[in-house]
């Protein structure tokens, strides 16, 4: 491949021009090829038509060495991508037999008769050979001529993401002899962005390793990608940088979650939780759910979208009438209550106006978080964007942080 290894990728299908669906390939493609060590040129969406899709494949193949594409790679009349490679390249593609007999035998696992139209999906030209596709009944392409690479990817993420990570990827990397490409990625939180890249400024001056920052629901993210035989020790270096400079407001590595952080503390004290919500639509309960091994320790959660079913799980009438649903008096008594209900170790809870009439007068995004343990209650006040769903998600995001903050604290 080039030196340059320069690339654009091409998102097909017309329901992304109608903002019918949202394009995810583009984004995680994008974020992927950095780590073999590839420059991203372009991205481009385009419609399932033949002529406009012919255009831009020739575009990128003419300006980029290796082109990307996802969609198009269905059984239907406006699945086009292969055409359009097979014509850009001036060959003709032909049904492949060792393709065809997998294609029938996938029917025949599923007691399915194979539809006649379906076959295309076994064609190959004289320059690709088949990506294998364990998710779905479209193989892709693997595509070299004329020093250019084409990878031709279905739509779908469930079989995109796979084929590129188990298929893809390490051909790329291999194309690439004697450079190693590795990648690190500091998750940060309580900071703004603005801060956050101040900061870490002088280590945005280095092309080895290079360092991206993005701002991400659970706080910002910064990507640290090393290459050359060295890689290794440029990227603990840096990565010692990061952690020197942002100290404790580093929570997590590459794949970690903050519910599984959080979830794998619980465990390995032998510790309990249980929530209750309101102004964060479950997704609270949702995230901890979602993490490893979470039958051990998370005990349920309850929502309390009213004063009503508030006083139902247990909080004091009194203190509401008193404070406002909104508040950190409630909030903590919401997190005792709680705990008490489901025998928790921990009560954790949240409290937030996301509508934008409050008949309290207080302002949309307000939220108040609550902990109860054995050793007594505490509350944090919280103010999110004015949009709902925002607000929610930032809410319960929120809630783990000082969750995790407490699970921290030694034992008095």
């Amino acid at each position: 491949m080039s030196s340059q290894n320069q690339a654009e990728i091409i998102s097909i299908g017309t329901e992304l021009l109608r903002g019918e669906t949202t394009d995810t390939n583009a984004s995680y493609l994008a974020s992927q090829l950095p780590l073999s060590g590839i420059d991203l040129y372009r991205i481009t969406t385009v419609s399932d038509n033949k002529e406009q899709l012919c255009r831009v494949l020739s575009q990128a193949l003419e300006r980029s060495v290796l082109v990307v594409t996802s969609g198009g790679l269905g059984p239907t009349e406006d699945d086009l991508t292969r055409e359009c490679i097979a014509a850009v390249l001036g060959e003709e593609p032909a049904v492949d037999a060792e393709l065809e007999q997998q294609l029938r035998a996938m029917f025949t696992r599923m007691a399915r008769e194979m539809p006649p139209h379906n076959i295309k999906q076994a064609w190959l030209i004289p320059s690709a050979s088949p990506v294998p596709n364990s998710r779905g009944t479209a193989p892709g392409w693997w595509v070299e001529k004329g020093g250019k690479i084409i990878v031709a990817l279905p739509g779908p993420p469930r079989e995109l993401i796979p084929m590129w990570q188990n298929e893809v990827m390490p051909r790329l990397e291999s194309s690439l002899p004697g450079r190693a490409i590795l990648s690190l990625t500091i998750k940060t939180f309580a900071l703004a962005e603005a801060k956050v890249s101040e900061m870490v400024m002088p280590l945005f001056n280095s092309t080895n390793p290079s360092l991206g920052i993005y701002s991400k629901p659970d706080g910002i993210h910064l990507r640290l990608i090393a290459h050359g035989e060295n890689a290794a020790q440029l990227l603990q270096t840096a990565g010692e940088q990061l952690e020197e400079i942002l100290g404790s407001s580093i929570w997590g590595r590459d794949e970690n979650t903050l519910e599984g952080v959080t979830g794998k503390w619980l465990r390995e004290r032998g510790l309990t939780l249980a929530t209750i919500e309101d102004g964060t639509s479950g997704l609270l309960a949702n995230m901890i759910s979602g993490a490893p091994g979470s039958s051990r320790f998370y005990r349920g959660g309850l929502i309390a979208g009213s004063d009503e079913m508030k006083v139902t799980w247990g909080v004091p009438p009194q203190l509401i009438k008193e404070h406002g649903d909104i508040s950190a008096e409630t909030a903590e008594a919401m997190a005792e209550a709680a705990r008490e209900r489901l025998s928790a170790d921990f009560g954790l809870s949240t409290t937030g106006i996301v509508a934008p009439d409050n008949p309290e007068g207080k302002p949309p995004g307000l939220t108040y978080i609550g902990i109860a343990d054995a050793q007594g209650r505490r509350s944090w006040q919280q103010n999110f964007a004015r949009f709902r769903d925002e607000a929610s998600l930032r809410g319960a995001v929120a809630a783990l942080f000082r969750l995790r903050e407490r699970l921290m604290e030694p034992k008095s």
